[in-house]
């Protein structure tokens, strides 16, 4: 019998195929096909590098194994495999001091990030990975338009793209692999790149079979200049959906707490789109923390400031405006303690966070400071909220 060991491993339900770990790792352990992004057990050397990169926590993957599972097996996985029954001996004193070398290198890693989520209870079923590479969606533009100032440098659209008679089921939260054109300098096609859907289940427009990204240009980018440069009639290929947690609790009365900076906006514009088509007369169950270097730099500045405060309470942060003073969501955060810490309190209330990575460590910091002068221990209450599906963070 083989001696146990153990094996980092990826869930593929939740991976949202965005690459990160696959560019992060140094040594070239993660891999991908059309299917999955997997580790190469004879290469992975522990190092966690690609822990804290992830954006779900899908990365935070292990198994105890008598032989690892091979390269093959995993590219053919739809979910995990349960933990198989591996019988323990004298011999297995290495393997636990292993373990907890694991763990004190996965504590460390976790700090400021998102960790593992689970999807709310309540949301629906979503469908996931209907689309590869090698077999596409195609869609057509049906507009782009830009959201930013023509004065601002930030130049931010909102694209349309419709699927006619092909299905693509999504919901919100999710989000879709765009391939761009071309090939890369090694003659290698592009990697898909990751943009979470900005419109309902429903469609952009009710009950037409479209979606909308929210898209940021970016001056080296491929695929955003790629998307941004789009005009009406282009077909673009898409993969996907992808993206098991993110989502957004079906329980009308749920309280939902959502931060973002710029296009992290796109999973929230869902989200209130779908409550306000749902449930239009809801009143003080939303809560919006959007972050920008200005207004004019705020994609949906408009229509936000039209949304009644009674359905949505929106608190802006900028910190490049003139005439006033810096300020970052986590300034927001603790200018609104009081009403955070009564969120905090309610066991009904779901916590979202979505855009640079640079925000979370703020946030973090800021949350933990509400909840400790609300007398509460932040560290054990975002764990249970996280475990219950009502704590969720997304930041690239």
């Amino acid at each position: 019998m083989n001696k146990p060991q153990k094996q980092h491993l990826i869930d593929p339900e939740i991976c949202i195929r965005c690459h990160t770990c696959e560019m992060t790792c140094a040594i070239g352990a993660i891999t991908h096909d059309d299917n999955n992004v997997v580790v190469d057990a004879s290469k992975c050397n522990f190092c966690m590098d690609c822990i804290p990169v992830c954006p779900t926590g899908s990365i935070d993957e292990w198994r105890v194994v008598e032989t690892p599972y091979s390269l093959e097996e995993q590219l053919d996985w739809m979910d995990l495999p349960e933990q198989a029954d591996i019988k323990s001996s004298d011999e297995d004193v290495e393997l636990e001091a292993h373990d907890e070398a694991v763990a004190a290198l996965l504590a460390e890693a976790h700090k400021g990030a998102g960790g593992k989520a689970s999807a709310p209870k309540s949301a629906s079923k979503p469908s996931i990975n209907l689309y590869t590479p090698g077999k596409p969606a195609t869609a057509t533009v049906q507009g782009n338009y830009r959201l930013t100032a023509e004065g601002s440098d930030t130049d931010v659209r909102h694209i349309i793209l419709d699927f006619g008679g092909q299905p693509f089921p999504v919901l919100e939260g999710q989000s879709v692999g765009i391939l761009a054109p071309g090939a890369d300098t090694q003659g290698n096609a592009h990697l898909s790149r990751l943009y979470s859907i900005s419109s309902p289940r429903d469609g952009e427009r009710p009950n037409f079979n479209n979606i909308s990204l929210t898209v940021k240009r970016e001056e080296h980018g491929i695929c955003s200049n790629y998307l941004c440069d789009l005009e009406m009639g282009d077909e673009v290929q898409l993969t996907g959906p992808f993206g098991a947690t993110f989502l957004l609790p079906t329980d009308p009365q749920a309280n939902l707490l959502m931060i973002c900076t710029g296009t992290g906006s796109a999973p929230f514009r869902g989200f209130t789109m779908r409550r306000q088509r749902e449930n239009p007369t809801l009143k003080n169950t939303l809560t919006l923390v959007f972050g920008a270097r200005r207004p004019d730099d705020l994609p949906y500045f408009g229509p936000l400031k039209k949304i009644p405060d009674t359905f949505m309470k929106t608190l802006f942060a900028f910190s490049r405006k003139e005439g006033a003073p810096k300020q970052y969501v986590q300034d927001v955060l603790r200018d609104e303690k009081g009403r955070v810490a009564t969120l905090l309190q309610n066991p009904n209330t779901y916590i979202y966070i979505c855009g640079l990575k640079a925000m979370e460590h703020g946030v973090e910091q800021a949350m933990s400071d509400i909840a400790q002068e609300a007398g509460l221990d932040w560290t054990k209450l975002r764990d249970t909220m996280r475990e219950a599906g009502r704590y969720h963070v997304e930041t690239y």
